[in-house]
This record gives structure tokens, sequence and C-alpha cells, in this order.
């Protein structure tokens, strides 16, 4: 045992802080769509410098620079919009940030593990927690290459880093380089400007709380009415009172629609976006606000009704029902989806998944469901892992995180209580104490679904084994229950069984006159004939 890690505990997950719904807009004439082309082609180009002059100032950047981008956006636009466009530039250039950070780390790894491999004898193997040596001569010299140039990538990473340097594509880099890949993408130059153009448009706005409906520069009556607070130089373009543009079509939310029609309605704070579906020809308004989140529950209290532990899978949802005691209920459940083709396809076999997941949970009457606390991101480099490509490619198209959140933000509206657990050891042990009691002629139990146990049993504190080893000195119960499946106080759980009254059998009992009436006698009798008198055989007992 002393070569294995020491377990996290585990721990209830926070819920959601927001909240963001979409929906489409409909009946759109071609004067509406004008306008919000220019609109969104006019405040798109005001983001794009402003995002410029941020990533130009880097580090030195404070609040009295954020004062004057603001100031000199306003002019050109209004104050909320100048606020969104600024706030808006804010957060792309700090998830940039994180993703150099994130970058630089990926290199960094990827050349300690360089190094260690080839300072080994080629040949040797690893180890269960390093690798070994490279296998072939020819391979140890092309990792070599592979080090002088993770090394220059890497000494640029830091050289930008410590300037404060990013890299920020408006309208996305994978986009921008399809430019140049047209014929491969399916795409005519034509088709790819629209894509690039919508985009880069910049249509949203933040909420304010207090003011009307919400939003002063997007808003959205109760009935559905939607108006925009043009920029100053289109101004000419309004055709309603305060220099506002009223859409011709209604929108309606469908989920959670009565939560948006109570906040705007009390005039709290919504923000709004509307972007525009190049390839679908569509116009959609996404509303999101904040939450407080929910307040945890207790684990004690979440898991006093049991737990549903669930074990992920490239391809499905490993899930098993658990007592309070840890012992597994009736049969494992499997939830399918497909991770492969677009990202929306994906995301809604996940959220398909996890919707019948619940719904399962529900019915049950559980109140909480275990997952494993997994995070891939020093598992996906290719040096640790080296020619093993199905794996890489394995664990890079397994959603995580994604599939974390999504479980905690559906289940926070079923009251459901989601528990992270430590992911170690949970495949190897449950493997090895619970798939060969658990399958039987008529239940095939993989070991994604012993798994499922281990982890369930983690969460409530248990221990993975079904029983510990019994006392040394004699076989019977002296020093305390020997199985730990149980708690002392449950009495009765490893008793007699109670007495019931009726039949031993399952069969129907028989009819007391009609066997007396058929059996044969034990006793000696005389029985009239018409060959005489015939005595019967007697019961020859010693």
């Amino acid at each position: 045992m002393g070569g294995l890690r020491k377990l996290g505990a585990p721990f209830v997950t926070r819920g959601p802080s927001g909240v963001a719904v979409r929906t489409r807009l409909r009946q759109l004439p071609t004067t509406d769509v004008e306008v919000l082309r220019q609109v969104g082609a006019h405040l798109g180009s005001l983001a794009s410098r402003d995002l410029k002059a941020r990533c130009r100032d880097g580090l030195g950047h404070d609040s009295g620079a954020w004062a004057v981008r603001k100031r000199e956006l306003t002019p050109v636009s209004s104050a909320r919009w100048a606020g969104a466009i600024t706030k808006a530039t804010h957060d792309q250039w700090a998830l940039a940030r994180r993703g150099a950070h994130a970058y630089l780390q990926s290199l960094e790894a990827g050349v300690r593990t360089l190094r260690h491999r080839l300072s080994l004898p080629i040949g040797e193997k690893g180890s269960k927690h390093a690798p070994g040596g490279y296998r072939s001569r020819r391979e140890w010299h092309a990792k070599s290459r592979r080090l002088h140039v993770l090394e220059d990538r890497l000494a640029r990473a830091r050289a930008d880093w410590v300037a404060g340097r990013v890299c920020v594509v408006r309208g996305g880099k994978r986009l921008a380089r399809m430019r140049h890949h047209l014929t491969e993408a399916g795409l005519t130059e034509t088709a790819w400007r629209e894509r690039w153009e919508a985009k880069r448009w910049f249509l949203q706005a933040d909420g304010e709380s207090g003011k009307r409906f919400g939003n002063e520069t997007i808003r959205v009556s109760p009935e559905g009415e939607v108006s925009i607070r043009l920029p100053a130089p289109l101004a000419h373009l309004a055709n309603a009172a305060h220099g506002r543009y009223l859409l011709t079509g209604r929108i309606r939310f469908l989920y959670r629609g009565q939560e948006w029609g109570d906040r705007v309605a009390a005039h709290r704070a919504v923000a709004y976006r509307i972007h525009h579906d190049a390839m679908r020809g569509r116009w959609y308004v996404t509303a999101s606000w904040q939450k407080p989140v929910t307040r945890t529950m207790p684990l004690a209290v979440a898991l006093a009704e049991g737990v549903i532990g669930v074990d992920m899978n490239a391809d499905h949802l490993a899930a098993w029902r658990l007592d309070e005691h840890g012992n597994p209920i009736g049969n494992p459940r499997r939830f399918v989806y497909d991770l492969t083709g677009p990202a929306g396809h994906r995301d809604a076999q996940v959220r398909h998944a996890l919707t019948r997941l619940l719904h399962w949970a529900t019915t049950c009457g559980v109140k909480a469901i275990a997952v494993e606390d997994l995070d891939f991101t020093s598992e996906k480099t290719r040096e640790k892992h080296g020619a093993r490509r199905r794996f890489r490619h394995l664990i890079s198209g397994m959603p995580t995180a994604r599939l974390r959140a999504r479980l905690t933000s559906m289940a926070d509206q079923t009251g459901i209580t989601i528990i992270a657990v430590d992911p170690a050891y949970t495949s190897r042990w449950g493997t090895q104490h619970w798939q060969k009691p658990l399958t039987t002629s008529t239940r095939r139990t993989t070991r994604h679904d012993a798994a499922s146990i281990a982890i369930g049993r983690r969460a409530q504190g248990h221990p993975i084994r079904r029983r510990t080893a019994p006392p040394r000195t004699h076989q019977s119960d002296g020093r305390g229950h020997r199985t730990l499946q149980a708690d002392r106080q449950a009495l009765g759980r490893e008793g007699p069984r109670p007495r019931i009254a009726g039949p031993r059998t399952r069969s129907v009992p028989p009819d007391t006159a009609r066997k007396r009436a058929t059996r044969t006698p034990n006793t000696v009798r005389d029985v009239r004939s018409d060959q005489g008198w015939v005595q019967d055989s007697l019961l020859l007992t010693e």
C-alpha cells in the first residue's frame, strides 16, 4: 500500500451561478435585417479597434487606460455600447491569457518528458509512473530533433508570457485558416466571407437593474418586442423615440420563460446578445442573467436515500444505484451517446444522456449522483504516451469538464446533488472486487459497471472492497462485524430471516379430505371380494 497515492475526500459540487437561454428571431423583413447588419458591422469594427488597443497595452494596462479607451468609443457609439465593448474586450484578452498559460504548461511538460526519455538507454523499460527509453536509435534521433523544436517554442512562449503578448483572432482562428483551404471545406469565397463577417459583428449589451425591462441598450418587453438603441452614426435609421429601432418580429423563450418574464417585469438586469448564423440564415437572441448560487446540501443529507454511481466512458455512461449502506440495487443502467461529428451534435448527445440519467434518478427517489473528478489536462501529450494514438484520441475526445458542468447545471433544476470523488483506482478496484460476484447467468457485469459501484461507495465513505479479513484469533464475530456492507446499528440485516406465516413451500396446500380418501392405509384390515376373503399385505416393521 506504500505505493498508492493519497485519495482526496469526496465533495459536493457548487451549483450554477448564471443562466442563458436562446430563441430565434422570426419574421424579420429586409429592412430589419439590413439595420442589424449595419449596427453589427459598425460595432464590430469598434470592438476590433478596442481589442487591438488592449493587446498593445499588455500588462501595463490599468483603470486609467480603460477609461481612456471607453471615452474614445463613446462619441461613435454611446456610453453603454462603449462599456459593453470594453468589457467584452477584457474578457477576450483574459481568455487568451489563460490559453497562453495552458500552452506554456503543455510545452514544459513535453520538454521535461523528452529530456527524461532521451537520458535513458535505448530499449529500457519504463516503470509504473514514468516512461522508459525509446525503442530504437532512429526513434531516439527523431525525438532529439523534436526536443529542439519544443525548446524553441517554449522560449518564444515564455517571452510572450513575460511581455504580456497574446494571440487573439476576432472571428476564430479556425475560420481564418479556412480561407486558405476553401476547396477542402466545400465553401466558396462569398460563403466564407459571409460567415467571417457575421462572426466579427458585435451585438451584445449588459443588463442594468432598475432600468426598464433590465436593459437600456437591447430592450425586450414581456410581450416579446425587441428594440435596439442605435449608435450615434446610425441614429437616422431609428423608427421609434429616443433613437431606438423596433424590430417587427416578436420573440418568446420556451425554456425558463417564466423565470425570464419575472425578471423583466421586475426590471432586473438581463444581458442580451443578437447573432446571425450564416450557415442556416437565421437570427437568434440569447438572454443571460446571474442567479445566486444554490446552497450546497450537506454530504450526509444528500446520501440519506442512497446514491447513483456514474462511470464516464468514451461512448456511454455506466450507472448503478446503491442503497445507503453501499449495496448495489437492481441492475446497472447504460446511457449511450455518440461523440463524433460537429460540436453541436456532441453537445446534444451529452445533454440527452444526462437527461435520461436525471429522469432515472428522479424515478428512483435518489437525491445524489456521484461522478469522478476527472482532469486529462496533463495526460494528452504525445510525448507521454508515444505511439498510443488511439488512447490519446480517446481521452482527448472525452468532454469531462463539459459533462460535469452540464450535469451540475441540469441537476440543479431537479434538486439532485452532484458529488465529485477522486478517480484513482476506481476501475481497477471495482473490477477486482465487484465484477465477478455480480455476474450471473442472466446479467453480464462489465468493468465499467463495477467501476460505477466503486465510485458510489467512495462517495458514501465506504471502502471499495466488499469484505474485510476475518479476525486472526478465531472465526467468529467476537471482535465485531466482519462485513462492512452495513452499519452496526442496522439491526436485522445480518440476523435470521423473520418468521413468515403460511406454508413453507410455494405450492398450494393439498385438500385434506381428498388426501385422506385416497391414501393407502397402514393398518391390517379384511376386505370382502368375489374371490372370498382377501387379507391386505402386512406392514412389516422390526
